[in-house]
Parts: structure tokens; sequence; C-alpha cells
């Protein structure tokens, strides 16, 4: 690179670019957030989604990796990148543009020591805190974007244990849409679309009688996607 262009680089503003994760979990009753209280100023001690800045060397994706893995332990989780903030007047600290990523994680499966040492805490949405800077609209865009997706796709099985029940299945769905389903009626529909596998194990944690334990089919809905059949509730 030549003199010029180096000069030309170092001549313009500098502008921090973050990532911040907004990590959903499932605790069998209800959708949780997971977040905890800000260790820098500006707002210290108040809550705010658990993010930081990407590094010199990595991706925002491997940053937001990096953040996902600090905090629970966990790899190779459902995220996706949702959007770009970056108001001028967003983080008082700085200029700072955040990519927002939203995870979907099982609870059950976190390093639950290592969320604990980072003072994390997992909400329910219905009492969720307020958060610093912008991260409320960032929670906010994350639930239009799991809604949409779960219309169409079957996330919201990343955020059941490998064995669940029916109810279950649908206390989730009913969590995400934030709405109630008819018993009978979500039964039928999600037997019809064919994509589980039921096991001869049942879950009598709730009755003596319990309820049947089933799997999600990635094979069987993947053969309904290419015949043109979204998942649908």
């Amino acid at each position: 690179m030549s003199t010029q262009q180096l000069d030309y680089y170092a001549a313009q503003d500098k502008i921090y670019i973050a990532t911040d994760c907004i990590i959903f979990g499932f605790d069998n009753h209800s959708i949780k957030l997971l977040v905890f209280k800000r260790r820098v100023a500006p707002f210290e001690g108040e809550w705010s989604l658990i993010g930081s800045f990407v590094k010199n060397n990595e991706s925002v994706n491997d940053a937001a990796k990096r953040v996902l893995t600090d905090i629970t332990g966990l790899q190779n989780v459902f995220m996706k990148q949702l959007k770009v903030y970056g108001e001028v007047d967003r983080d008082p600290g700085a200029r700072c543009i955040t990519v927002g990523q939203y995870a979907l994680i099982r609870i059950e499966d976190q390093d639950i020591e290592l969320v604990e040492k980072h003072g994390a805490v997992w909400h329910d949405l219905d009492e969720m805190p307020n958060l610093v800077l912008d991260h409320n609209q960032l929670v906010s865009d994350a639930l239009v974007q799991l809604r949409l997706k779960a219309s169409y796709q079957p996330i919201g099985f990343e955020l059941l244990p490998e064995k669940f029940t029916i109810p279950s299945l649908q206390r989730l769905y009913e969590s995400i849409y934030q709405k109630k389903f008819d018993d009978r009626n979500f039964r039928k529909k999600i037997i019809a679309l064919d994509v589980l596998t039921k096991l001869d194990e049942k879950d009598k944690s709730t009755s003596k009688k319990g309820a049947f334990l089933y799997k999600f089919n990635r094979k069987k809905y993947d053969k309904l996607v290419e015949k043109g059949i979204n998942f649908k509730l």
C-alpha cells in the first residue's frame, strides 16, 4: 500500500464496531432472554445485552460466536445476524456501530457456572428490565424476526431438548407468538406435518399417566421443503 493510500486511511474518522447478542432460551414454560449488568461506563451497573467490540483479527460473526461461547460455554448453536444499528448518538461513550445477532439455545445445555461467573441472568420476556442504549429495540426487532422465521421454518426446535412432549412444544410456540393455541387443533396440525418421531418413552413429571416424548425429524422436514411445503402451524 502506498504512502498516499496510508495517509488517506489515517485521515478518516475512527468508528468502533461491536456486536450485541440477543440470546433466547426456553425453560419449558416461557421464552427467556439472557442479560447482564454492564461493567463499564457509561451506564455501568445497568441491564444490558451481552456483546463485545469486534477484534481486528475476527469477523463480526466470529465475534458473536466468541461472546456466546465465553458466556454460555456453548458452540455451534443457532445464530443469525439481525441488522446493523448505526445511529450517530446511539452510544454516548463513543461513535459505535453494532451488529445485532440473535441466538437460540437450550438452557439445559448451558454452563451454569460460567453464566453465573459473568453475572448473566435469564429474564422472562414479560418481566424484562429496561436495557441500556438501544438494546430494547434490538430485542424487539429480534422477536419480530423470530416470529417470522418460526412461521415457515422449524427454528423453535432449536430451543427444545432433544426429546420433548407436544404440550411442551405448544407452550414454546405460544410463548413465541404470545397467544394461546387450541390444544386439540395444535396437536392435529403438528402431527399432520409428519416431522415428529414418536418415542416409546413418556414424561411423567406432570402426571402419573404421562405424555409421550417425541423427536424432531430433520430428514422428513427437509423432504417437505423439497416439495415446497413450509413449516406453518
